[in-house]
């Protein structure tokens, strides 16, 4: 049985902003739906707007500020594409007669079931 005060307690910081209800439940030792529960029965929304003391229990957990709206983000420069790969170039020999395939790279895969039918 937990006292009054650490339910409210853990339902606080559930409740702020960037908090993730399982990381405070495993934080306090207690099962996520149980928090969940107490959180319904507070009837309170997900988010708060005063902050609260964030206790060290909770490593890397900092609160954030409630943000509304477009939040920028700053992403990587794409990696350059590969340089196209060159030709497939093939020599057949079946008896007397000889073949030299040249086939584009990309499109390796037709080159593998040309192939394929071809030496069946």
């Amino acid at each position: 049985m937990h006292s009054d005060e650490f339910k409210a307690n853990a339902v606080a910081l559930a409740a702020q902003p960037g908090m993730s209800m399982a990381a405070v439940a495993m934080s306090l030792g207690i099962n996520a739906n149980l928090l969940r529960r107490w959180v319904r029965d507070a009837e309170i929304q997900p988010r708060r707007t005063e902050p609260i003391d964030v206790p060290k229990a909770l490593p890397g957990a900092t609160p954030s500020p409630a943000v509304s709206g477009f939040v920028p983000v700053q992403l990587p420069a794409p990696a350059e594409a590969p340089a196209p790969a060159g030709d497939i170039r093939m020599e057949v020999r079946r008896g007397a007669v000889h073949v030299v395939v040249t086939w584009p790279a990309a499109l390796a895969s037709e080159c593998g079931g040309w192939l394929r039918d071809l030496l069946r």
